[in-house]
């Protein structure tokens, strides 16, 4: 079976209104993070990748299958770990008890190994000590790490990821970069998330969405590269730059394409380099994605 997934001029619409167009992309193992404002488009493609939504438009081909086919959605969500934006958990489970029906619904129907399985990826996301917790009574980053849990189970060759890391502490979210960094090597991993670093620190390629549309599909050092020599200090917001934000030691960080003469250059994050691109815009006021 082919490890890959292939986007042929793939559109979404919800009635009128259109969350992706003409998106034509190739993946393959590794980590792919996808970026992009509010509204852009992500968690839309997140879903079709993850066989949750069909196309309106276009091609889509993941693991060499068609999801449209039901034998081939089929085929594909054997072979596939999902964390959407939000999981509900049902009243009253525990950890392992969630983590165990979903592997459940996934077919491993052997209790012994299935048992097994999820006390491993319980492990790898922390919680090994935390399977007879109630979700009810974990803090809001645990109930994450058990969302992720799910995702992990049987080593997906495909694993789609909607914001793993929110609510999660820095020094788990450190483990968890190893986690799928190790999972990758093997299989397709697209993380979606508003947290630049992880991008950074995990992933060579850098997706970044605006309107439905993908605005740069590349390396993230190709896409900081961008960036450099457009990002300078000064003591007050600089009219030139695109957007400026005061910094913890009271001088301002300005980017922007057009720069002044004189002005002090700092070396630039993939932060400013995605803010460049987008030319400062803010993020719009919307806290999703489009729904049907």
């Amino acid at each position: 079976m082919t490890a890959s997934i292939s986007l042929r001029e793939v559109g979404r619409a919800f009635g009128a209104t259109r969350a992706l167009a003409g998106v034509s992309l190739d993946l393959e193992p590794g980590v792919s993070g996808l970026l992009g404002p509010n509204g852009a488009g992500k968690t839309t493609l997140l879903r079709l990748l993850a066989t949750a939504l069909p196309p309106t438009q276009g091609q889509l081909s993941v693991l060499g299958l068609d999801p449209q086919v039901p034998a081939g959605r089929t085929g594909i969500r054997r072979r596939l770990g999902y964390l959407p934006q939000e999981l509900g958990f049902p009243r009253g489970f525990t950890a392992f008890a969630f983590v165990d029906y979903i592997a459940l619904l996934k077919e491993w129907t052997e209790p012994a190994a299935r048992h097994a399985e999820v006390r491993r990826v319980l492990g790898l996301v922390g919680l090994s000590d935390h399977g007879a917790k109630r979700i009810r009574a974990m803090s809001g980053g645990q109930r994450r790490r058990v969302a992720l849990a799910q995702a992990l189970l049987g080593s997906p060759r495909v694993l789609i990821l909607d914001e793993p890391t929110t609510g999660v502490d820095p020094e788990q979210r450190v483990t968890l970069r190893t986690v799928l960094a190790e999972i990758a090597r093997t299989s397709i991993v697209v993380l979606s998330t508003h947290q630049t670093e992880d991008v950074a620190a995990l992933c060579e390629r850098v997706i970044v969405l605006d309107h439905g549309r993908v605005r740069y599909d590349g390396t993230v050092t190709d896409l900081v590269a961008q960036a450099a020599g457009r990002v300078w200090l000064a003591d007050e917001p600089d009219p030139a730059a695109s957007v400026s934000w005061r910094t913890a030691t009271g001088r301002y960080r300005n980017v922007g394409a057009r720069v002044r003469v004189g002005a002090e250059h700092v070396e630039p994050s993939l932060e400013d380099a995605y803010l460049l691109l987008r030319g400062g815009a803010p993020e719009p006021e919307t806290t999703g994605e489009v729904a049907p």
